[in-house]
């Protein structure tokens, strides 16, 4: 074979003569073993690659399994295994199944379906209630009762594992999403990147081109539309809209506060109801109760509270239109705090605790008989045969000698603006106003009615999630609306006096088209002057 080495020897030449004076320099010779490469050509085989070796060291002998031509096999990637391996891999395996959106989506449905179920069954109500509701002897669809009720604690179902466990889940679930998703969708949106090539823009989404064009008036053009405009040579990138990437993390971020908001009703307030006559007091901390494991008390609670007064409204059919309480609110040393009158709807805020007037009974009746008195009779509610209307009555015992049946006076009123009496017999005997001072002649007893003295109802509650719920609510739709920007790209590429154009969005395609066009519109075109033509050379920067 016919080795030809002309167009190497020169080079070989050159550098071994370049570095003679290193070899003699030194008083001791040392071999210096190096590689050089080149081509040889062949007058049959056409061209093939050779190594050639200049060294006075002996080359290493080959081992049965190597060949000249023949490269080491690069080594596997090393792979743990065991116990380490399997705690490494466990996490990203675990996030992979919370971020999965089917499985987000079930764990809602099931906490809509656990809400529904709630406001169907009653909630917070004593356990012979649910016994004679859900009876086993007549379950519900054939097998819910009472006792399901109160194992799975649907009872009180805003507080019960279940509930509180899936709240748990979704959450987790959410935070995964957003670990493994959304934050590097986010950084990837918040790279600049330069195309260098006209193929590689006619690949976007949107393209087009400008003949007889300048990147640097285009520039211009996209920096007054809203862009943020970025030059390197005669690439362009432009963008707006970023925060449209950041909003899918603040809808979950503001999801996750309405459930730590309610997670915290549910475990960490104190509720209570109390029903209080007129002129008479309570202390907040003896009505309240807590909720859950997260309620702690306050200083509030030691509030003690006076009905000054409760009256009622009435509209012309005779019907309660609505009912007030004038309450004080007097602190541990007896100064008073706070005063006002509340009505439904409108309830007193005082240190955290919140007091609503929810209800209203008459706890007695003050009359005189035959001018003696007067006698505070108790009024006790009875009971209707349907419907929702009030009644509630009272008896003033008549003393007669010749009956060893006690006797009396019958006396019922629906509210506080009159009162009907019936004698010994049950006869009807009249009606009187409170405070008429028009007495009425009953089995020869003379009755005048001075006041009827109302109960006011009320329900006080303490909610440290309220605020949390509301702010998370409010970062939701904050949110949400921002999250309907889109994320608009526009990459340019000057080629002589052509520019090449491209962008795409993550949405609302069909208005980013329209927008790209009525830009691109607006780019002034070069012409030549004098017999030279424009360059445009010059450079852009914004942001």
């Amino acid at each position: 074979m016919e080795i030809l080495l002309k167009p190497c020897l020169p080079r070989i030449a050159l550098s071994l003569k370049s570095q003679s004076h290193l070899l003699h320099s030194n008083s001791h010779l040392r071999t210096l073993p190096f590689t050089i490469s080149c081509k040889l050509r062949t007058s049959q085989d056409g061209n093939i690659s050779k190594k050639i070796m200049l060294s006075e060291v002996a080359p290493p002998p080959l081992s049965e399994n190597d060949s000249p031509n023949r490269e080491a096999p690069a080594k596997p990637p090393r792979r743990r295994d065991g116990a380490v391996g399997l705690l490494q891999r466990f996490p990203r395996r675990v996030l992979t199944v919370l971020s999965n959106l089917g499985l987000a989506i079930g764990e809602m449905f099931t906490i809509a379906a656990l809400m529904a179920l709630g406001t169907f069954i009653e909630q917070g109500e004593p356990l012979d209630f649910y016994i004679q509701k859900y009876p086993e002897d007549n379950p519900v669809l054939g097998f819910f009762t009472w006792k399901w009720i109160k194992t799975l604690g649907f009872d009180h179902m805003f507080s019960s594992p279940i509930f509180l466990g899936m709240l748990i889940l979704l959450a987790t679930s959410l935070m995964a999403c957003t670990y493994t998703t959304q934050i590097p969708i986010v950084k990837v949106a918040r790279r600049w990147t330069f195309l260098s090539s006209s193929e590689t823009i006619r690949k976007q989404e949107i393209s087009d081109s400008l003949p007889r064009a300048s990147v640097n008036d285009l520039g211009v053009i996209l920096m007054g539309a809203g862009y943020e405009v970025f030059m390197k040579g005669p690439a362009l990138y432009a963008f707006k809209g970023l925060a449209g990437r950041f909003a899918p993390i603040g809808v979950h971020f503001a999801m996750l506060l309405i459930m730590a908001g309610g997670t915290l009703s549910a475990e960490g307030s104190f509720k209570g109801s109390v029903t209080v006559p007129q002129g008479l007091n309570f202390v907040v901390g003896d009505v309240l109760g807590p909720s859950g494991f997260l309620s702690k008390p306050t200083e509030a609670f030691n509030t003690e509270v006076h009905v000054n007064k409760f009256y009622m409204t009435y509209y012309d059919s005779g019907e309660v239109s609505q009912f007030y309480s004038d309450l004080s609110l007097y602190d541990i040393d007896g100064k008073e705090v706070l005063r006002k009158t509340i009505s439904v709807n409108d309830p007193l805020r005082y240190g955290g605790i919140t007091v609503y007037q929810t209800d209203w009974s008459i706890s007695a009746l003050q009359v005189l008989r035959d001018g003696e008195g007067p006698f505070n009779l108790a009024m006790a509610p009875l009971q209707l045969n349907g419907g929702d209307k009030k009644l509630f009555g009272t008896f003033l015992p008549i003393d007669d000698p010749d009956s060893s049946q006690v006797k009396g006076i019958s006396m019922l009123a629906r509210d506080l603006q009159s009162v009907v009496l019936y004698d010994q017999e049950g006869k009807f005997a009249g009606v009187r106003r409170p405070n008429s001072k028009l007495p009425i002649e009953i089995d020869g007893k003379k009755i005048e009615v001075l006041d009827a003295i109302g109960s006011t109802g009320l329900d006080l509650k303490t909610d440290p999630g309220v605020p949390v719920v509301y702010a998370g609510f409010g970062a939701l739709m904050l949110t949400t609306c921002i999250s309907l920007l889109s994320h608009s790209q526009i990459w340019a590429l000057q080629d002589g006096t052509t520019v090449f154009i491209g962008g795409k969005t993550n949405r609302a395609k069909a208005e980013f088209s329209s927008e790209v066009n009525r830009l691109l519109d607006r780019v002034p075109e070069i012409v030549e002057a004098s017999g030279n033509k424009a360059s445009p050379n010059s450079a852009i920067s914004g942001g």
